[in-house]
């Protein structure tokens, strides 16, 4: 028997070069229909409106008012997310955000705090690792594949986008950099593979404060460089793993040091980069001169952005708890302002917030079947 589901109607507050690909992605949403966009600058959000045949084009107020929304999107600028999130709940709306949740720690806990106060859903990007690349390192660490998980080296080493991006001020000052940038796709993965963090250690600098925009109108013009550019820490998680991550925009030749490497006591697992949800798995077996492929625990095509609201909206209608969750949103957020305090006050940063995670990969994948020889 065919069951109909009913669409949640959802507004997108943001229209900027992210919002495509979102709007692409829902275009053939079984749960989720968009009937809405708004931006600061209407003409921006007229375009996509008529790019994706989206029927209403609203300012921010209207959209909030709007009773027949009962989604907000929010793909603002990062310094905007907290703001708008506020703006959703207050309205009685649920609320999806690009990464990060917030910028300061006070305005990620307002945002979480509140949801919970109005009984609604507030979450957060990343959602790669609902992908199949860390659904599938989960997997196999789940089922005893390298053993105890003991230890984990995590790297972005990136020269910085200054070199190809037409206008990236905003990576240079607070809530930019690399940990902001790239440490949600990181930090979401290794939680989500190893457990909630205890505590961090770290060092962070300007190691590189020249710079200068390198394509598009503004070639030439220098940026200010005003938040850490390399940051180095060891993460002590809960479960008692230690990993070694650092994320860098300082790193002007290149580096073949591994995405993210777990290390058990019976072998160790190569993890894809946790900025895309597909890539391959790799088991070296304790004793052995060889990797295997893990095989994937499901298909997963190479951008699925948006999945993470989409099990957001289930998770509403079935009164269950969702997986890219403000709750993990914050932890990641206190953990990626640990760094920088560690290395400001010369000291281990405890985490306050933890996180339960949501059991997410597929129950019914047979276990015979996880790996073959490569």
């Amino acid at each position: 028997m065919n069951i109909i589901v009913e669409k949640m109607k959802a507004g997108i507050i943001g229209c900027g070069n992210i919002s495509a690909i979102y709007l692409e992605n829902l275009k053939t949403n079984p749960y989720i229909e968009v009937v809405a966009v708004a931006d600061l600058i209407r003409e921006r959000a007229q375009e996509r409106a008529d790019e994706f045949n989206i029927a209403n084009v609203y300012n921010v107020d209207e959209l909030l008012q709007n009773d027949e929304i009962e989604l907000v999107l929010n793909l603002t600028i990062p310094g905007s997310h907290a703001m708008t999130d506020l703006a959703a709940l207050e309205a009685g709306k649920h609320v999806y955000a690009e990464k990060p949740l917030a910028i300061s720690l006070e305005d990620g806990r307002k945002v979480v705090e509140l949801a919970e106060k109005k009984g609604l859903y507030v979450g957060s990007a990343p959602d790669t690792f609902l992908g199949s690349g860390i659904q599938t390192a989960r997997k196999a660490i789940e089922e005893g594949l390298i053993g105890k998980p003991i230890a984990a080296t995590s790297f972005f080493m990136g020269g910085g986008p200054e070199a190809w991006h037409p206008d990236p001020e905003f990576f240079y000052t607070a809530g930019g950099g690399p940990m902001f940038d790239m440490g949600p796709y990181y930090l979401t993965a290794l939680i989500t593979l190893l457990g909630p963090i205890r505590r961090i250690s770290a060092s962070a600098g300007i190691q590189i404060a020249d710079r200068k925009v390198g394509s598009g109108p503004k070639e030439g013009t220098t940026l200010r460089v005003e938040t850490p550019t390399h940051l180095a820490g060891t993460i002590d998680f809960a479960d008692g793993a230690i990993v070694t991550m650092i994320t860098s925009f300082d790193i002007r030749g290149a580096s073949d040091l591994p995405r993210i490497e777990i290390y058990g006591t019976a072998g160790t697992l190569s993890v894809p980069d946790p900025n895309f949800f597909n890539g391959e798995v790799k088991l070296r077996r304790y004793g052995q001169d060889t990797w295997e492929t893990v095989q994937p625990a499901f298909e997963s095509g190479h951008n699925e952005r948006g999945i993470g609201l989409t099990e957001m909206v289930e998770s509403i209608r079935a009164g269950r708890q969702h997986k890219a969750s403000g709750k993990l949103a914050y932890h990641v957020l206190e953990a990626m302002h640990a760094f920088q305090r560690s290395s400001l006050e010369g000291k281990h940063i405890h985490l306050e917030s933890t996180y339960d995670s949501v059991v997410t990969t597929d129950a019914n994948q047979s276990e015979n079947e996880t790996v073959e020889s490569h």
